[in-house]
């Protein structure tokens, strides 16, 4: 159950302390749609009792504590690295300071509004939350199989995941995961939920095209970050007047 157990670890602050193994990876998407249905639940409750975008706003928090504010701490520290006109070597090394600065702050407001203004105009669903929290952890155990770690020489949060054998994993995880986002997604709103999924995944490609342009390859940062715009992007396309 060392997988399990990981994943729940890395994704979460609950499971306790545990070094991540790539076998996790494939436990992913599970995990993933486990706290979107926690979530998407929480948000139809919540919205029987407080108007739209109180209840927004509770989804938003609760989300966050529910990642121990892992995956937007990577979203910020990834815009930080990323989007300045810096080096590669200092871009890696901004990535790591605990410090925050104008391009993490400014990413991180703009994405956090935006997830509370979606959520305050779509009307709550399991289902919706379910395929797009299981898409965005599924995209976050197929990256290590594709793209190359920027910290392959120095080490960081994500190498335990490279280790021999993460291949295996990360086809159960895009299989799954896509087959749990389509399927939730499609049987919330045939259409708007097939494009959401699909508008999410292309903002993950644009994001790791990005990363290796600037740094070559993901980090820790960037599959928080990737998981973050993917869920992002879904929910500003669900919420569009279909």
């Amino acid at each position: 159950m060392n997988g399990p157990r990981s994943a729940v670890a890395f994704l979460t602050p609950l499971g306790g302390a545990a070094t991540p193994v790539p076998s996790a990876l494939a436990w992913f998407p599970a995990v993933g749609a486990a706290m979107g249905g926690l979530l998407g639940l929480l948000w139809w409750s919540t919205e029987h009792i407080w108007p739209a975008f109180v209840a927004a706003a509770i989804v938003v928090g609760a989300d966050l504590a529910l990642t121990g504010l892992l995956h937007i701490d990577g979203l910020v520290d990834a815009a930080d690295g990323l989007l300045p006109h810096l080096d590669r070597d200092r871009r890696l090394a901004v990535m790591r300071e605990p410090s925050v600065g104008a391009f993490g702050i400014a990413s991180g407001t703009v994405v956090l509004l935006a997830r509370y203004a979606a959520l305050g105009s779509v009307r709550p669903s399991i289902l919706l939350l379910t395929g797009i929290w299981c898409g965005s952890r599924a995209v976050m155990a197929v990256i290590p199989s594709l793209v190359p770690y920027a910290r392959a020489d120095t080490g960081g949060l994500a190498t335990s995941f490279l280790a021999k054998g993460r291949v295996v994993p990360g086809v159960v995880a895009a299989v799954t995961g896509t087959a749990g986002l389509l399927c939730a997604t499609m049987l919330w709103h045939p259409l708007a939920g097939a494009v959401a999924a699909l508008s999410g995944l292309a903002a993950v490609a644009l994001v790791m095209w990005f990363a290796v342009r600037r740094i070559g390859g993901f980090t820790g940062d960037v599959l928080g970050a990737a998981g973050v715009v993917f869920e992002t992007v879904a929910l500003i396309v669900a919420a569009a007047r279909w």
